[in-house]
């Protein structure tokens, strides 16, 4: 259901508004820099959560992505 039918027998791609994909791409923006931000910063001075669960819950993660937390 990715086509169209057009008269001469063509298939046509459905386009998809600008409008609909900006908030999805907004959404996923700010996820993955959540997410970034907990793997790679969630440690020391710039720390949200007290504690060292979330850098011990990320910890392999961290060292698997290149970056260095001790």
């Amino acid at each position: 259901m990715a086509n169209v039918a057009v008269p001469s027998g063509k298939t046509a791609p459905i386009r998809i508004p600008v409008r609909e994909i900006v908030p999805w791409a907004v959404f996923a923006a700010v996820l993955g820099l959540a997410l970034l931000y907990f793997v790679g910063a969630e440690q020391g001075a710039t720390s949200i959560i007290s504690g060292s669960t979330v850098h011990e819950f990320v910890h392999d993660g961290r060292h698997l992505l290149g970056f260095p937390c001790h």
